[in-house]
């Protein structure tokens, strides 16, 4: 059973609309209203019966945020849903999945080394990956009008996929 939600992104107001910030994206479509604290170095709520949590580290230190509310709470790996951006999926498209390799996440890196295993469940949200040019750039950079569309007709079909976490899907839109 998953008791910890965490939606990755960057803080800041110069990356809120940017591809590495989809997880902050949806967490923002799913609770907007949420009435969010600071704890664990993150925006930190509770809603439905879920810990949510929005690292505010920049992404390649998530695992700092993911491994003190784990510790707090005494949450094994497998109790915890990371939601991230992810180059390897085309945009419009979804993965929901336990373990898994890292394709060069350098947040989800930071968050296996901290937790010391790679089996919590991740919810990848596909940005697609850049033709040309340095990915660094593409993935803080802001998303298209006609990527933004298409992320944000995703949402609803995540906000299902999520409520039972530990059957893998993948999401199409």
């Amino acid at each position: 059973m998953i008791r910890l939600f965490v939606f990755l992104g960057n803080p800041g107001k110069e990356y809120k609309t940017t591809r590495h910030n989809a997880g902050f994206l949806f967490s923002d479509y799913l609770y907007p209203d949420a009435s969010w604290q600071v704890k664990f170095h993150s925006a930190y709520t509770e809603a439905e019966g879920k810990k949510i949590l929005k690292p505010m580290t920049m992404m390649n230190l998530s695992g700092t945020a993911v491994s003190e509310a784990a510790s707090f709470y005494k949450l094994k790996a497998e109790e915890i849903l990371i939601i991230h951006d992810d180059l390897e999926l085309p945009m419009g498209k979804a993965r929901l999945q336990k373990g898994g390799g890292l394709q060069g996440h350098n947040g989800l890196r930071n968050i296996k080394e901290r937790l010391g295993s790679d089996q919590f469940y991740r919810l990848r949200i596909g940005i697609g990956r850049p033709k040309h040019g340095d990915v660094r750039l593409y993935v803080t950079s802001p998303f298209t009008k006609d990527e933004t569309i298409t992320l944000t007709s995703l949402f609803p079909l995540l906000r299902t996929a999520i409520t039972t976490p530990e059957n893998e899907a993948e999401v199409v839109v």
